[in-house]
């Protein structure tokens, strides 16, 4: 089964490593990537449109004029939802997951690794929830993911993964 995962970028030019990620994204199939762009100033789409060249599941959003994060989540949620039939959708944000000190194609690699323990989590989020969610409100966030310690399965993968 595939998730599907939102990643906003905004100004994230020194943050992205093109030729590592792209590699390593080659090697993942099972996830479709969503890399929306919040109108950067800097090279950061470029270096998306080089990553989407070589990556079959790299699509890409571009907004061109700056929004909030909740704003760029749902563009990427509208794209996703309008483009795949995914039934577990997570996003990140690539400025977040810096001051917290997780390296993005380390977590790309551990959502890949633990991708059944990651639709668990998402399960047991949505069973959780008293109301049924929305279109946007099913889209489950992957720091909480990584930042909950409950998960017996990830064991060290949260240690191996922070910069």
């Amino acid at each position: 089964m595939k998730i599907g995962v939102i990643i906003i970028f905004h100004n994230n030019e020194k943050d992205i490593q093109t030729k590592e990620l792209a590699q390593s994204l080659k090697s993942i199939e099972d996830i479709e990537l969503c890399f929306v762009d919040n109108e950067s100033k800097d090279n950061t789409l470029e270096q998306l449109r080089e990553i989407k060249e070589t990556c079959a599941n790299v699509s890409i959003v571009e907004i061109k004029k700056h929004i909030s994060n909740e704003a760029a989540k749902r563009a990427g949620a509208r794209y996703v939802f309008n483009n795949y039939n995914l039934k577990h959708i997570g996003f990140l944000d690539v400025n977040i997951l810096k001051t917290h000190q997780f390296n993005l194609n380390q977590v790309l690699r551990l959502l890949h690794q633990d991708k059944d323990v990651l639709i668990e989590f998402d399960k047991d989020l949505k069973q959780s929830q008293e109301i049924k969610p929305t279109l946007f409100k099913s889209i489950f966030s992957i720091l909480d993911f990584l930042k909950n310690k409950d998960h017996n399965k990830l064991g060290n993968s949260i240690n191996l993964i922070k910069v």
